[in-house]
């Protein structure tokens, strides 16, 4: 029994059938196989902004067929695109929000396949991670929107899949409207996300 990421050899490649084994405090990805440790307890900027905009996403999407979920939740990406039974499955992530329209992808251990909307939040030491590593597994497992959003910069920099590529839009900062585009209709100030204070 795995309870312990130390009993673990980080240069090894893992599967997700090895993933559901593991019985340790720790929360970890896998991305291509390969475990990456998630950054210590997100600071109170972080959570300030997660919060309120999953109270903007929930609200949204309350009465809509698609799915809003929130960390810790687990995104079996099909990155091999053989199988998706879970020794063939090599990347899960626990994005910060997502958006899932497909019901067929929820299941009772996470989401099976892209999510239609990613949003991940830059907290200190993270994000190498989220601005080239799950970048390019987002944009090959075909997520449709990928939203990266920098806390103490008030910014948001939105990515759409444009013919199986991530087309980078126009940034926005905190006095912008912030709209998706495969979501028109969902808009909001990006300045509501932000308290007036930026101490964490």
């Amino acid at each position: 029994m795995i309870t312990s990421l130390s009993q673990l050899d980080l240069n090894k490649t893992y599967s997700y059938a090895d993933y559901v084994l593991w019985q340790f405090k720790e929360r970890v990805e896998l991305l291509r196989g390969k475990i990456m440790a998630m950054s210590p307890a997100p600071n109170n900027l972080h959570q300030q902004v997660l919060s309120e905009l999953h109270g903007l996403l929930y609200l949204f999407f309350k009465n809509h067929s698609c799915q809003v979920r929130f960390a810790p939740y687990d995104v079996r990406l099909l990155d091999s695109k053989k199988s998706n039974k879970d020794k063939d499955i090599f990347s899960v992530v626990q994005p910060d929000l997502c958006v899932i329209c497909d019901e067929s992808k929820i299941e009772e251990r996470g989401c099976l396949g892209a999510p239609d909307l990613i949003v991940e939040i830059l907290s200190p030491g993270n994000s190498d991670k989220e601005m080239k590593f799950k970048y390019d597994l987002y944009e090959e497992n075909g997520v449709r929107e990928y939203w990266i959003i920098h806390p103490t910069e008030k910014q948001l920099l939105i990515f759409v899949l444009e013919d199986g590529i991530f087309t980078g839009k126009h940034p926005i900062i905190s006095s912008d409207i912030a709209r998706s585009y495969i979501f028109p209709d969902l808009n909001f100030p990006l300045g509501d996300l932000f308290p007036v204070s930026n101490k964490e």
